[in-house]
């Protein structure tokens, strides 16, 4: 089962987290132009979600010089559901 978006998200959001997420797999490392690629969403688009998932926690930078982002500590426990989305309401870096 997906977890409940928080009043900020949208389904862009959690497609780009599960993206990273892989399946459970082993998480990947991607650009924005990579996670674009592999969802039906704009690389602008995808561009302006990543900034705000960084912003609340949930994915942090793989490589800052690079653009690649990959999941944090706070965005495993969102996808996970051990992370209430009401958590994500106040958080913002």
């Amino acid at each position: 089962m997906r977890p409940p978006l928080a009043s900020w998200m949208t389904p862009v959001d959690r497609d780009i987290l599960e993206i990273l997420e892989n399946g459970g797999e082993s998480e990947l490392a991607l650009t924005p132009a990579l996670i674009a690629v592999n969802t039906d969403w704009g690389h602008q688009t995808v561009r302006e979600h990543v900034s705000d998932l960084r912003k609340h926690g949930l994915i942090e930078y793989h490589d800052q010089e690079r653009g690649i982002y990959r999941l944090s500590d706070l965005g495993r426990q969102y996808l996970s559901g051990n992370l209430d989305a009401e958590y994500l309401e106040d958080i913002e870096e």
